[in-house]
């Protein structure tokens, strides 16, 4: 039996609540060759250099059939959602035409210059969410971390920016769900249970694309509120986006815009529960919350990894080649805890100084939402903090979720006294 390269065991199943452990062993060899021809790169410097190195590629569809892999009986992830999509995306295409895109959206969803106030003037939304989702709580003695509380807020405000109808969110949210759950790059992608999820994953991104398409074309009709009927009736200096590009990026705003901010709460909440110190101290300084976010986000990364780049020519670095053509892996969760960057990083330290993780990315595709993310952020896990009364965690570590890049737990069940005002 062949041995597990740390990478391998990093994306096993059983390992999903701590993969800490085997990264500190993957940064021992800073660009991994793996057995299916990708290249892992897993500390901080290295993929910033390859974050604003333009030989590297985020649109696999550059990407050539690697002769490597052949015959080299290695499972080879099914992606449901590049397999349904044939249109890239923001974070899956290559300038000219990703700065085109982004460029076209960006003043629909982060504002500025043509709405400078457009997610400030969202806080008062979001601490009405927030107070009503911690006032439900009053009565109980025990609570669902995700479920109560990191999952309704961000999808409530998703759909409010982009103008998903609300009632439809139980409909997307098995598809989201379904979907990401088909995706595994580790060595049980090839399970029959693997396999047996990857036909519902297509499944399910097909139906969320119909869903997505039919909302685009009733916007066409008739303009409503958000971001995306505002995206389909573009009549800008570029005219609109064809109607496959559109429905790509609005699977990804529907996507990405609660996922990684359901996950980024409920692993604050996990974290801070587990630092008791921590607790205390942000409730004695909520001053501290924006610090503390930042802290939050490098120590559990929402996006573990990402899985689309690829050189298209041969590049050197940290003492190995990767060949043109090769799959290009950026550990994330792996960087914001390179200890050549950040001093004593399994440490959770709320007022880390000199804090620029890679939570959010670097370079052109940093992430389109962080600024909504992290006002998000702040308000639920200041407030989770102020007026739950003796928080504790009944189950540590918490089940997970399958997904790999999104990682986070699937319930954090706690225990509390009560709900302050």
């Amino acid at each position: 039996m062949v041995e597990e390269t740390p990478w391998q065991q990093a994306l096993r199943y059983a390992n999903r609540a701590n993969p800490y452990p085997f990264y500190d062993e993957l940064r021992k060899t800073p660009v991994a060759r793996q057995p299916d021809g990708t290249y892992v790169v897993s500390t901080y410097r290295e993929i910033v250099t390859l974050l604003h190195d333009p030989r590297v590629s985020s649109d696999p569809r550059k990407r050539p059939a690697p002769a490597h892999a052949e015959g080299s009986g290695e499972p080879q992830a099914a992606e449901p959602i590049r397999e349904v999509l044939t249109e890239p995306n923001i974070i899956t295409c290559d300038p000219p035409e990703h700065d085109r895109d982004r460029r076209m959206m960006m003043p629909h969803f982060v504002g500025p210059p043509h709405a400078p106030h457009l997610i400030t003037d969202l806080e008062p939304e979001i601490r009405r969410i927030v107070g009503g989702l911690l006032d439900d709580m009053e009565g109980k003695t025990r609570i669902d971390a995700v479920d109560d509380f990191a999952y309704p807020l961000p999808v409530t405000v998703i759909c409010k920016v982009l103008g998903v109808p609300l009632e439809d969110e139980p409909r997307f949210h098995h598809w989201v769900e379904t979907a990401l759950d088909a995706l595994d790059f580790g060595p049980e992608a090839a399970s029959e249970e693997i396999r047996s999820r990857q036909a519902g994953g297509r499944q399910a991104v097909q139906e969320f694309a119909r869903f997505t398409a039919d909302l685009l074309d009733r916007y066409a009709r008739q303009p409503g509120p958000g971001m995306l009927s505002a995206m389909v009736n573009e009549d800008g200096p570029e005219g609109r986006m064809p109607k496959g590009v559109l429905i790509s990026n609005a699977l990804l705003l529907i996507f990405a815009g609660h996922e990684t901010t359901v996950n980024l709460i409920a692993h604050s909440v996990l974290t801070l529960l587990r630092h008791p110190d921590a607790l205390e101290r942000l409730r004695g300084r909520p001053e501290l919350i924006v610090p503390a976010v930042e802290e939050l986000l490098r120590f559990e990364s929402s996006v573990q990894f990402w899985h689309t780049r690829s050189a298209v020519e041969d590049i050197d670095i940290a003492g190995t080649t990767i060949p043109a053509g090769a799959p290009i892996f950026l550990a994330y969760g792996s960087a914001n805890r390179d200890p050549e960057r950040f001093t004593d990083p399994d440490r959770l330290d709320l007022e880390r100084r000199d804090n620029a993780h890679l939570g959010f990315s670097q370079g052109i595709h940093f992430c389109f939402g962080a600024p909504l993310a992290r006002l998000e952020v702040q308000i639920a896990v200041g407030e989770f903090v102020r007026r739950v009364q003796n928080p504790r965690l009944v189950e540590d570590p918490p089940p997970y979720r399958h997904n790999q890049i999104f990682r986070g737990p699937r319930h954090v069940l706690v225990d509390i006294d009560g709900i302050r005002d």
